[in-house]
């Protein structure tokens, strides 16, 4: 593939990264209310669902979204009670103080990776947006074939994100390290997380295809 293309591409990806969205507020709260490690885990997870959705942007699999309405909602709102799930939890658990310490076992990390990869993958617009979005940067003329050429983008795409997220993450931790030295602030956090992710699942389940 031509240089100068995968660098257009790479720009509009470091765009789109920065721009805020669902993903990255996403891990910056992570990163205020847990920590860098946790916020790396966060965005290997939601990295994760980037394969899922180039796969099936490669493979014709994002197709049926787009084109059935009902397979569109299904995924929606399934991504969007997952969201619900998760936020009530941590609104359960607001009255708990934050210890950055105990938040890197491994169990935490897991369960850190999972609803990042189950976020990504649950958001349909996700898929339709890289049927959209990776084939304007295809080559049809090329030896390479159309399929690795996307599945190529959606590597870059994931690199990128990473990248990104993952300085978003260490970034919030910073503050956030300072703003867990007052106890009681640990209680407005918990609250934030909570409102950030219920804010993520309503506005998933009135998306519109």
């Amino acid at each position: 593939m031509e240089i100068i293309n995968l660098l257009v591409f790479g720009g509009i990806c470091i765009l789109l990264a920065f721009s805020p969205g669902p993903d990255n507020v996403y891990v910056m709260t992570i990163g205020i209310t847990k920590g860098k490690k946790a916020a790396f885990v966060t965005t290997l997870g939601l990295a994760s669902g980037v394969v899922f959705h180039t796969l099936a942007a490669a493979l014709g699999v994002a197709v049926i979204f787009q084109s059935s309405p009902m397979a569109f909602d299904i995924l929606k709102y399934l991504g969007a009670g997952y969201l619900f799930y998760i936020a009530t939890q941590a609104f359960i658990h607001r009255n708990d103080v934050l210890e950055l310490s105990s938040l890197n076992e491994d169990k935490e990390l897991r369960s850190l990776y999972f609803k990042g990869f189950i976020m990504n993958i649950l958001n349909p617009k996700v898929s339709i947006f890289f049927l959209a979005f990776l084939p304007q940067f295809v080559n049809a003329n090329l030896a390479l074939s159309i399929t690795n050429q996307m599945i190529l983008l959606g590597f870059i795409f994931l690199c990128v994100t990473v990248l990104v997220f993952s300085s978003i993450g260490f970034i919030s931790h910073i503050f956030g390290k300072k703003l867990l030295e007052k106890k009681s602030f640990s209680k407005v956090l918990n609250y934030l997380t909570s409102f950030v992710l219920y804010s993520i699942a309503l506005k998933l389940a009135f998306s519109q295809q």
